[in-house]
């Protein structure tokens, strides 16, 4: 209902109720049961061009019809969500990708989607990249299974902090990188994986970004 209000200008339940053309009533109920009739979302595309998926879950792009809306796009993403577990807190929907990309052998890592995920609004980041992590080399703290955000606008190597580094025909690794002298150590949780090391002038190129997050079922533990 807020993304409708922000991208329509409609303030007010009186002219929500004019922009869909029903009555004031409609949008008491609407809020009350917490379920947007489809039909709004039909008439909210024709008139204003809004994608139905970003009315409903956040999923980019917010026009499939960008000539017809009055907000440009960037604003209505620029918003500061609440935190999470807030009473109006936010999600979105975003896509989570293999941690073999599109093609494990090649020099670079590239995307390659596997599945959606919904996210809270203050877990996304204008470079996120969310991958499933398919390797227990980080187990216990990063469980087999877990999706794990990266931000690849964040590439710097703090002692100890954990970054996706990509490995031709292994695909990214997830590790707690550590600076020792000319190159990089790359350690995982789990001891029966080797530490790898990788010569400081190759690393700025094989790092993806930095984990921010990770989330998990506690259930896999053990």
């Amino acid at each position: 209902m807020e993304r409708i209000k922000k991208a329509t200008g409609a303030r007010t339940q009186v002219q929500l109720a004019e922009v869909l053309e029903v009555r004031q009533s409609s949008i008491s109920d609407a809020k009350r049961r917490c379920s947007v009739p489809s039909d709004w979302f039909l008439k909210l595309y024709r008139s204003h061009g809004l994608n139905p998926n970003w009315l409903s879950d956040g999923q980019e792009p917010v026009y499939l019809n960008a000539s017809r809306g009055g907000v440009p796009a960037e604003n209505l993403l620029r918003e500061t969500p609440a935190a999470y577990g807030r009473a109006n807190a936010r999600s979105r929907v975003v896509q989570v990708n293999s941690m073999a990309g599109a093609d494990g052998a090649a020099a670079s890592w590239t995307p390659q989607p596997v599945e959606d995920l919904c996210i809270p609004e203050s877990f996304h980041r204008p470079e996120l990249v969310v991958v499933r992590v398919d390797t227990a080399a980080m187990e216990p703290l990063i469980q087999r299974g877990a999706f794990v955000g990266v931000d690849a606008a964040q590439r710097q190597h703090p002692d100890g902090d954990l970054c996706a580094v990509h490995f031709p025909h292994q695909g990214l690794l997830v590790r707690r990188v550590f600076c020792q002298g000319d190159s990089f150590v790359l350690r995982a949780e789990d001891k029966s994986h080797a530490d790898i090391s990788v010569p400081a002038a190759e690393m700025a190129a094989r790092t993806l970004g930095r984990v921010i997050w990770v989330i998990q079922s506690l259930g896999q533990q053990g």
